[in-house]
């Protein structure tokens, strides 16, 4: 099967742009490389390899240079400062030229040699193909998290999708039409190609350990790259804050019903201070919790005002294209 998808994607002379984002890997970027010239070799003679170096402080950069020194198919971008992994994604996408555009982490947890499967696949006629991983190895938390994430995108990218989304995507390059304007200072690439297509896929693929360091993503950035996700990109929270101010309306009417009845029919009089100081503070907290959703929102439209970018580049490598 492996040597058919192979055969195929070599009759396919389309060009191919690998973007991967960096961040603090020094220790895994030779052999990323290696492998990852070896699987695209197999592919076709036409692709290019860009690194997008996230600001990680280590000598990640120098490895780049030298590598794109060595190889005029390879492209470095160094950001000016640390801007997140989609970011730095959004960044390498926008100055992707192929065809088909792949993405993958720095840290050989998606072995570079399952590629072609996933091209395999894009090639059968969907837009985006995401390789899932047959079984995650990550910690708990870090496991946790992934599925709050994942949660959360169903809201913005329907179920079937969403609970196989993946760092490990390839996607015809059109697609960046969809979002060639954007501008905000928060990214999500996954939602950004919702905006381009319906046309997506997940295949298993193996998942490997992580060799050296450890994940830069914790459980709390996960965590806000949900609520990220949820106030930049849907509406739920708004929703939920309406659903919350018509819960507690209904419950003030009930509580006035109360009073109304247990005085004109049983002449009881409701105690003063204690359940009056409750009602408040349960309105209080709803009133709050509904106005701090709005302040995100707003946070959200000024910043995009003021026009934040989402990310600079700070200097690039030589590059040559490939002929």
């Amino acid at each position: 099967m492996q040597k058919n998808n192979l055969e195929t994607l070599n009759n396919n002379h389309t060009m191919h742009s690998v973007v991967i984002p960096v961040y603090k890997s020094e220790a895994s970027l030779q052999e990323l490389y290696r492998r990852l010239v070896k699987t695209m070799e197999a592919i076709s003679s036409n692709f290019e390899i860009i690194f997008v170096e996230d600001c990680g402080g280590d000598n990640s950069w120098g490895i780049i240079e030298k590598i794109c020194q060595l190889d005029n198919r390879a492209k470095g971008i160094r950001l000016s400062r640390n801007y997140g992994q989609h970011n730095a994604l959004l960044c390498g996408i926008n100055s992707a030229k192929g065809d088909i555009i792949i993405t993958l982490d720095d840290d050989l947890q998606h072995p570079p040699e399952e590629i072609p499967k996933i091209l395999g696949k894009l090639l059968e006629g969907f837009d985006v193909v995401y390789g899932a991983p047959k079984k995650e190895q990550h910690g708990f938390l870090r496991d946790i998290s992934s599925r709050i994430t994942k949660i959360v995108l169903r809201g913005v990218m329907g179920d079937k999708t969403a609970r196989n989304v993946s760092a490990f995507r390839a996607f015809r390059s059109h697609l960046k039409k969809a979002f060639s304007d954007y501008r905000g200072s928060f990214v999500s690439i996954d939602v950004l190609l919702t905006w381009g297509t319906k046309s997506f896929l997940a295949i298993p693929v193996e998942h490997d350990f992580r060799r050296s360091g450890k994940s830069n993503y914790t459980f709390r950035l996960l965590l806000n790259h949900a609520f990220n996700m949820m106030t930049g990109f849907s509406m739920l929270p708004l929703q939920f804050a309406s659903l919350i101010g018509f819960v507690f309306a209904l419950f003030g009417f009930a509580v006035l019903a109360y009073v109304l009845i247990a005085y004109f029919t049983l002449g009881w009089r409701v105690q003063g201070f204690s359940f009056l100081a409750s009602i408040i503070a349960i309105f209080s907290g709803a009133q709050l919790f509904a106005l701090g959703i709005i302040g995100e929102y707003l946070a959200r439209m000024h910043f995009r005002v003021m026009e934040k970018p989402p990310y600079v580049i700070r200097s690039q490598t030589e590059y040559s294209e490939v002929l």
